[in-house]
């Protein structure tokens, strides 16, 4: 029996599951608010493009408000993602540009009741870009000059990140790789070098547009801000080896299927850890895992990833 079918069951409570049933795979798919990114506000010579292949997989259960009849919820994803990036000047201050298209497939099965449903999928996600620029600490530099000068210095810089409704979505199924709305995430950045030692802290909201064909395409489903802070510790062995000690909170996001009940808002918290290994001096391989310490409501997932690097320098 299928999802869909299990929850027309539940008359009373349908729009609350479809609202958190929704929840389940969004946050299955590593949503934006619990990326864990060391070093994103790092300092690079204008002209620097790269091109990076990833995969991840995340395991785990998902929580449900308690007073819903959801019980046993466990997913299992896997994500591949193509990823591109370059940085330039603007004003005399370093930028950096990157987009990055995910592929995801997976199943996620629970307890509605005395009922067990179980459903798969696999398809494009949504496309993620992003906007960072440097505002001190790490000027737009060619590659000679950033080799001539020293930049471990306190950065701070500001970014914009964009999720468009890319991923594959159809509205008459209820759990999709897509969200269907576009999201803006603008965040501040420090990053404080001491020693061998990289300290970085970065704060952000998340606003989301409606999206406005919800399940069976004649709801709206809308949703509140989401705060998002990161906190990460990276220690330097040498050129492009270095190890990190991530954390992230993200708390808010209550969501209302047209004029419902809104939904519990989330405070969740993940734990992580990155380790960077070189492999040429173009080429480079990251290996990171995180974890769900505690939640309310999403999931509750453990994410092991990698990803391959290649780097090149062009025309600044």
């Amino acid at each position: 029996m299928s999802c869909a079918n299990i929850l027309t069951m539940f008359a009373p409570v349908h729009t609350a599951l479809l609202l958190l049933t929704w929840t389940l795979l969004t946050s299955a798919l590593a949503a934006a608010a619990q990326d864990l990114e060391p070093r994103a506000y790092s300092a690079s010579p204008v002209g620097t493009n790269f091109i990076g292949i990833g995969f991840g997989r995340s395991s785990g259960e998902v929580a449900f408000d308690p007073t819903l009849p959801i019980t046993n919820a466990n997913a299992t994803l896997y994500s591949p993602a193509l990823g591109v990036g370059r940085t330039f000047g603007v004003l005399g201050k370093q930028a950096l540009f990157t987009s990055t298209l995910p592929y995801a497939w997976g199943n996620i099965s629970g307890d509605v009741g005395d009922q067990q449903g179980r459903i798969s999928r696999s398809g494009l996600a949504d496309v993620k870009t992003r906007l960072s620029i440097n505002l001190r600490g790490s000027p737009a530099m060619t590659p000679a000059e950033f080799a001539r000068r020293p930049h471990r210095r306190l950065i701070l810089g500001t970014s914009l990140t964009m999720t468009s409704p890319s991923g594959q979505y159809d509205n008459t199924k209820l759990i999709n790789l897509g969200t269907n709305r576009w999201s803006f995430k603008p965040e501040v950045g420090i990053s404080y070098p001491l020693k061998k030692l990289d300290l970085d802290l970065y704060a952000g909201i998340w606003f989301f547009t409606p999206n406005k064909s919800f399940y069976t395409g004649h709801s709206s489903r809308s949703q509140d801000s989401l705060t998002a802070i990161q906190a990460h510790a990276s220690y330097t062995f040498r050129r492009s080896l270095w190890a990190a000690i991530d954390a992230t909170w993200y708390g808010g996001g209550a969501s209302v299927v047209n004029d419902g009940v809104p939904s519990e808002r989330q405070a969740n918290t993940r734990l992580g850890a990155t380790l960077a290994l070189p492999i040429t001096r173009r080429q480079s391989f990251k290996l990171s895992y995180s974890s769900g310490v505690t939640g309310n409501i999403g999931s509750k997932f453990n994410t092991i990833a990698g990803g391959w690097q290649y780097v090149w320098f062009g025309r600044p």
